[in-house]
């Protein structure tokens, strides 16, 4: 189905979609319905951020928030978090971030549907050129820092070639960028 159909069929879902819905996403011929994350789920993306606002030059910002979408590609994606520059941000627009203006992306691995971040964005994010991907899973307490995103061996199609694997508690670098972990954690028991 062409992508632009798919966007107003997600927009007619959206309107009717229960609390505590969040947004959508699109990739391919799929439509994903996204609900509100869970506080700790919040609470990484928060620790992140705040840690790239210290670090990141003041023509960028970090944004817990935020469409990023390629209609090339037929996707529509939502990080939990984004780096793109001020100037971008401060535009007056409706429309998402563009792909070529978007420096890291990160999501943050829920419990419910860790194969969209560990699959689909793996492939996605790269096909759009986005240069860094964080990603954090609280189920487990690990962090992978992926870069470089260019063709993938035997025509796998788009990959990130650079791949440096954590666990919570270790110091991450992602680009320029250095992140403490020790405040990070996993998901409680009684989710």
């Amino acid at each position: 189905m062409e992508y632009g159909r798919l966007r107003e069929i997600a927009e007619r879902l959206a309107e009717h979609a229960p609390d505590p819905f969040r947004g959508y996403e699109i990739s391919g011929d799929e439509i994903v319905m996204m609900m509100s994350p869970s506080r700790p789920h919040e609470f990484i993306a928060l620790r992140i951020r705040q840690q790239l606002d210290r670090q990141i030059p003041s023509f960028l910002v970090a944004h817990t928030g935020g469409e990023v979408e390629d209609a090339s590609l037929g996707k529509l994606r939502r990080p939990d978090l984004i780096v793109v520059p001020d100037a971008v941000f401060a535009e007056n627009t409706m429309a998402p971030f563009h792909p070529r203006d978007v420096a890291l992306v990160a999501e943050v691995v829920s419990p419910s549907n860790h194969s969209t971040d560990y699959v689909e964005k793996m492939h996605d994010y790269p096909a759009m050129g986005i240069p860094l991907y964080l990603l954090v899973d609280p189920r487990k307490g690990t962090i992978a820092a992926l870069s470089d995103p260019g063709p993938g061996l035997g025509g796998e199609g788009p990959r990130y070639r650079t791949r440096s694997d954590y666990a919570f508690g270790d110091e991450v670098t992602i680009g320029d960028w250095t992140l403490a972990t020790t405040d990070l954690r996993t998901y409680p028991e009684d989710r």
